[in-house]
């Protein structure tokens, strides 16, 4: 078969574009109206540690311990990492605690009230800084304290001795 002679003429040319065009436009796999591709995302399930970790506990022999409401845990710095109605677990021979549930990292000073029977000595230095730092807020410890009493014009031990 001999090749056919190359396009002399730009219509014809344009015919043979048109012509392409027409056959290759039902084929078309993308562009206007079409919908995008589907982003395959890969889930990752935090299961598979969590089924480890207690493969592991149950291992080590780990008890659940009833009852706890709150356990504080205190920081070098200063602050409390504070779990309210916590998971507690313990194995004593393995001498290993497993605490779990929301945490909150608070200041000494945010918990002070109810956590001072659980204050060791190593929280002493903690507390005398939370002393200094409030004793110097307000002013000298001295004057504001004579400023509370009210002046009493008579003398109390000479009213005692009559």
């Amino acid at each position: 078969m001999p090749p056919k002679p190359a396009a002399t003429s730009s219509k014809e040319v344009e015919e043979a574009r048109a012509k392409m065009k027409a056959r290759f436009d039902a084929v078309r796999t993308g562009g206007k109206g079409t919908a995008r591709r589907t982003k395959r995302s890969k889930h990752t399930s935090h299961a598979a540690d969590d089924k480890q970790l207690q493969a592991q506990l149950k291992r080590l022999g780990v008890n659940g311990i009833p009852g706890i409401e709150e356990v504080n845990m205190f920081m070098e710095n200063g602050s409390v990492i504070h779990f309210s109605g916590p998971k507690v677990q313990a194995s004593v021979s393995a001498n290993t605690y497993v605490i779990s549930g929301h945490s909150e990292t608070k200041r000494l000073e945010e918990l002070l009230p109810g956590i001072i029977n659980q204050l060791g000595p190593d929280n002493l230095m903690n507390l005398k800084r939370i002393a200094e730092t409030f004793s110097a807020g307000s002013g000298k410890p001295g004057e504001g304290a004579d400023e509370d009493i009210p002046d009493i014009g008579e003398n109390f031990e000479d009213v005692s001795n009559k």
